[in-house]
């Protein structure tokens, strides 16, 4: 059995949330912290408010949301192109759901909400039947261990 190709990636995270006393207190440091990564923008991200953190900045829950859809994203224009089905515009309203429990939690359930418009001459069925090729092509959704579901509109471009 093949082992298939290996791709590698590499993120750089530091917390810059020292406010002068490190963590000797729950309320005495920030959650802020830059991520980095060679050759693009540094990301300013926080935690959730809800455990303290700053809502202006990224947090690793929409993080995860965000990798989940754009991975479906650009798994369905593949696909699609492969189909023969011509998109012309693409957005998604993605949620999800975590529940805590204790000092840990998980998430349960992400749903992916993509609205993809495809010209006139674009065979509907094809661009439906490409999200379903899309979610197991996609790379994240394989990689977690909660249900992924995906609930696409099509618009048909008017000629």
């Amino acid at each position: 059995m093949s082992s298939g190709h290996q791709h590698h990636y590499r993120v750089d995270v530091e917390w810059t949330g020292n406010l002068g006393s490190g963590t000797d207190g729950y309320r005495n440091y920030s959650r802020d912290h830059a991520i980095r990564i060679a050759g693009k923008p540094t990301l300013a991200g926080s935690s959730d408010p809800t455990f303290r953190g700053d809502a202006a900045k990224h947090n690793p829950e929409d993080m995860l949301i965000t990798a989940l859809s754009t991975c479906h994203m650009l798994s369905y224009l593949h696909m699609a192109t492969v189909a023969g089905v011509v998109v012309t515009a693409y957005s998604d309203a993605a949620e999800g759901a975590m529940t805590t429990e204790g000092n840990g939690g998980r998430f349960v359930e992400v749903v992916l909400h993509p609205t993809v418009t495809i010209s006139a001459a674009s065979d509907l069925a094809k661009a439906a039947a490409a999200h379903d090729d899309a979610h197991h092509a996609c790379f994240i959704a394989n990689s977690v261990n909660f249900p992924v579901r995906c609930e696409p509109r099509i618009i048909v471009e008017s000629v």
